[in-house]
């Protein structure tokens, strides 16, 4: 149905007149009376009919008039929930424990005049097209993953440096550690079921394998982090990668440890994606929080791989 017809409709039954109509409208009258005449033929049935006084609705068009009224508020509406700002500001953050979510929580906290949507998405394909496509305003992710340029329309900016710790249960033989170097973990089964092959996380750990030596397992399927838990606090044969900021909750029996990695400590690069013409306002506004001084970043004894220095 042509929403130009129905205003115009609207517009004629509150005037009276096709004339009046025709300037409420900035159109002709001649335009008034062909979008009524093409709307009567589309519904099968008059509208209005013409009187000495004007225009008046038939009782076919008195009862189409409120829907009438119902179909434009919805247009506006619709046209509202994407307009730059006017809806909320929409970012991906991979994963809901992670210290991205963390990061959109602390901007949630310092600007909360500012509506959020947060999604979580999976690949950075399905990010980048995303972003490209207007989905979603930005995305949280490690760009800079060998063979994996970013289109040239995307723009990053690195964010956050985030060291990452062992997790091990209480009989594994590093439980009493109060940190551990990155030569000690050689040796040591690392599991980590979560890798996606293909991944920009997949080419840190490949990286992190290859410049140390380490064995990393992706071996079985992810049952999720509660799963994986389980597993660690009950297999001494068995330790896990976990990121610093990731929030875990698990039960006292499980006697999980965090032990800090050094020498060097290895740190996962976090970066904000956004499209470059995105015109969102709230965008700038997260971007420069993110950027601020007090943002962390990896400094001497730290290790990223070549791709991401």
């Amino acid at each position: 149905m042509d929403l130009e017809a129905v205003r115009t409709v609207v517009a004629v039954a509150e005037a009276g007149q096709f004339q009046k109509a025709a300037t409420d409208l900035s159109i002709t009258q001649q335009a008034v009376s062909k979008r009524i005449a093409a709307l009567e033929r589309d519904v099968g049935v008059r509208l209005f009919t013409r009187t000495p006084r004007g225009a008046e609705l038939t009782i076919d068009g008195q009862a189409f008039l409120p829907h009438a009224r119902d179909l434009l508020r919805a247009a506006e509406r619709a046209v509202a929930s994407v307009r730059a700002g006017r809806r909320p500001l929409r970012v991906d953050v991979i994963a809901s424990r992670g210290a991205t979510s963390g990061l959109m929580r602390g901007f949630h906290s310092a600007h909360p005049e500012i509506d959020l949507d947060v999604l979580m998405l999976l690949d950075i394909e399905t990010a980048v097209t995303s972003i490209r496509s207007g989905a979603i305003d930005a995305s949280f992710r490690a760009v800079a993953a060998p063979g994996r340029p970013l289109p040239e329309d995307i723009e990053s900016v690195r964010v956050l440096d985030e060291p990452l710790q062992l997790l091990t249960g209480p009989a594994h033989a590093l439980a009493g550690a109060k940190s551990v170097t990155v030569a000690e973990l050689v040796g040591h089964r690392i599991w980590m079921p979560g890798i996606l092959p293909g991944s920009e996380w997949a080419a840190y750990y490949e990286d992190l394998v290859a410049e140390f030596g380490l064995t990393i397992e992706a071996t079985g399927p992810n049952f999720g982090s509660d799963a994986l838990l389980d597993t660690i606090a009950d297999t001494p044969a068995l330790a896990t990668f976990m990121s610093e900021q990731t929030r875990l909750v698990w039960p006292a029996g499980h006697g999980l440890r965090r032990i800090p990695v050094t020498d060097p400590t290895p740190v996962y690069p976090h970066s904000l994606l956004w499209h470059r013409d995105n015109p969102h306002p709230a965008l700038a506004t997260l971007r420069a929080h993110l950027t601020a001084p007090a943002a962390g970043h990896s400094g001497a004894g730290a290790w990223t791989p070549g791709w991401a220095r």
